[in-house]
């Protein structure tokens, strides 16, 4: 929603102040100039993009559309899904978890918490390293490497697309001025018009540059800033999951190993240790009772 009404005052802004000094709305509508630098920008961004990469990212700049994921109600049920995994295996052993990490779209556990159950990310990451825990083969340093790791190339991988996106912004004011070069070699070729005709060919081939410029400025970096922001809240979310899993793998009590996981949420993010003994008292209560 904030991405929506950031660009409303954007193009409001703009429309307005140019409208407010008389000038001509239509005059901005160049067709052409659209196409020159839609299209190039388009092209560019097949050249130095993969198939992937494209479809990636429709659907992050679609995802801007819906609120951040990543909210204080999420971490909750991240912390619930934790302590009840890590309670469960406590009291029956790693062989009680073994269903929920081999088969985490049947597991009683994450279904009682859609937030977590519908990130396949995280899913994926959790229930894979739970499979590395239940091997019991590998040292607690080891372990935090591979998570690291994991992570790191994740995190590698979420700035992809951003950085498409803020290489075809930077590319941007460079096709308005190839757009507004192509309008004055028109413009040369009917030099003995009239200038009402020679002012409105300048006048388009201005617009190029405007163009440019603003779907720079405007549209592109602040798109790929947006996705850097999210892509940092996952990454967040994630590491919250490595700091539970390596507290309960040197062997923490379940929730003195969610409250590791707690304190690495930003503080406007973090339920409080009140909030966190209720969510895992309720937790344990649906273990006992699913067991």
């Amino acid at each position: 929603m904030l991405v929506l009404i950031g660009f409303a005052i954007v193009l409001g802004s703009i429309v307005g102040g140019f409208m407010m000094h008389g000038g001509n709305l239509l005059v901005l509508i160049q067709v052409s100039e659209f196409i020159i630098i839609g299209g190039a920008a388009l092209g560019s961004l097949l050249i130095s993009s993969t198939p992937q990469t494209v479809v990636q990212l429709v659907k992050d700049v679609l995802g801007l559309l819906k609120p951040n994921p990543y909210s204080k109600s999420a971490y909750k049920d991240l912390l619930a899904v934790l302590y009840e995994l890590f309670y469960t295996a406590r009291r029956e052993g790693l062989i009680g978890i073994e269903q929920h990490a081999e088969k985490p779209h049947e597991s009683s556990i994450f279904k009682r918490y859609p937030t977590f159950a519908r990130n396949h990310h995280a899913v994926g990451f959790l229930t894979d390293t739970l499979k590395v825990l239940l091997t019991g083969t590998i040292p607690e340093h080891n372990l935090s490497e591979i998570l690291e790791l994991d992570l790191e190339r994740h995190h590698e991988a979420g700035k992809v697309v951003p950085k498409a996106l803020a290489t075809v912004g930077d590319a941007l004011p460079g096709f308005g001025i190839v757009a507004a070069v192509l309008g004055v070699i028109i413009t040369m070729g009917h030099i003995g018009g009239s200038p009402e005709e020679i002012g409105h060919k300048v006048g388009a081939a201005l617009v190029g540059t405007f163009l440019g410029v603003l779907g720079a400025y405007g549209v592109m970096h602040p798109l790929a800033a947006a996705l850097e922001s999210r892509g940092r809240s996952e990454h967040a979310y994630m590491d919250c999951i490595r700091v539970g899993i390596l507290s309960f793998a040197r062997g923490d009590a379940p929730l003195t190993s969610v409250e590791f996981a707690r304190r690495a949420i930003i503080s406007e993010d973090r339920p409080s240790f009140v909030e966190l003994e209720e969510l895992t008292n309720k937790a344990s209560e649906q273990a006992k009772a699913a067991a």
